[in-house]
């Protein structure tokens, strides 16, 4: 056996027993714990049997892992989720740099479009609306979710609203429709029983006798006419003849 000289002291060498302690146990010789009050026991320890039986007896042990605590770290990341240490001071980069307009509207663009799908899917937005605000969102239309959902329970209002007021028109248009049919029915009703009161009341005359009497009217009418222009010639002479002498005596 060695003497350990080292540092002055004199002392058994058990480089042996770490290194087969590191075998074993699996590990680093520097994670190797040796009891200084067994070192005469550990010393005599030169097989890897032999120290499987001392691991067992607790004089050989194997250290824990050093902690690299973080509990500092965590405690700076939790004030920094409250929004502390970001102050002027603190930034390094430009706005644009720090987090970008891109990534801001695609995640505004996701947020927008996953609510208008999971609308779609739900039946509160038919296949129009939702292409009609799929637009709109593209077009920076609305800022966020709040925006959306409020604009799309004013569409749905207004579309009910227009709905009723269409069906109301249609209903006022019906009743009218109606009664115009009523009206025409009451007059074609009103009509064919005033024909049918003079059907029965006037008997019909037959065509010949109304042939008859209208032939003797004219004829009645045209013997009276050369009467007539006779019993008028005699009046109109003397008075044309008076007139003429007047002016005759006048020149």
């Amino acid at each position: 056996k060695k003497l350990n000289t080292k540092g002055g002291n004199m002392g058994v060498s058990l480089k042996l027993q770490k290194r087969l302690a590191a075998s074993v146990l699996k590990c680093g010789q520097r994670k190797i714990w040796l009891d200084p009050n067994e070192i005469g026991e550990i010393s005599t320890a030169n097989s890897r049997n032999n120290i499987r039986k001392l691991v067992k007896d607790g004089y050989v042990i194997k250290k824990p892992p050093v902690v690299h605590s973080r509990a500092r770290a965590n405690k700076k990341l939790a004030a920094k989720r409250k929004g502390r240490h970001s102050g002027a001071g603190k930034r390094r980069g430009t706005r644009d740099a720090r987090l970008p307009a891109k990534v801001l509207w695609i995640r505004r663009q996701r947020v927008l479009r996953r609510l208008l799908r999971k609308y779609r899917e739900a039946k509160k937005i038919d296949k129009h609306l939702y292409h009609e605000l799929y637009l709109k969102a593209k077009g920076n239309v609305f800022k966020n979710k709040r925006v959306l959902v409020e604009y799309i329970h004013k569409a749905k209002n207004e579309k009910t609203r227009l709905k009723a007021l269409a069906e109301q028109a249609e209903a006022r248009r019906n009743v009218q429709k109606a009664a115009r049919e009523r009206r025409q029915e009451r007059v074609t009703k009103k009509r064919e029983d005033e024909a049918r009161k003079a059907a029965i009341t006037i008997p019909k005359e037959p065509k010949k006798n109304k042939n008859k009497n209208q032939k003797n009217q004219k004829n009645q009418k045209q013997a009276q006419k050369p009467a007539q222009k006779a019993a008028q010639k005699p009046a109109q002479k003397p008075a044309q003849k008076a007139q003429k002498k007047n002016k005759k005596g006048k020149n």
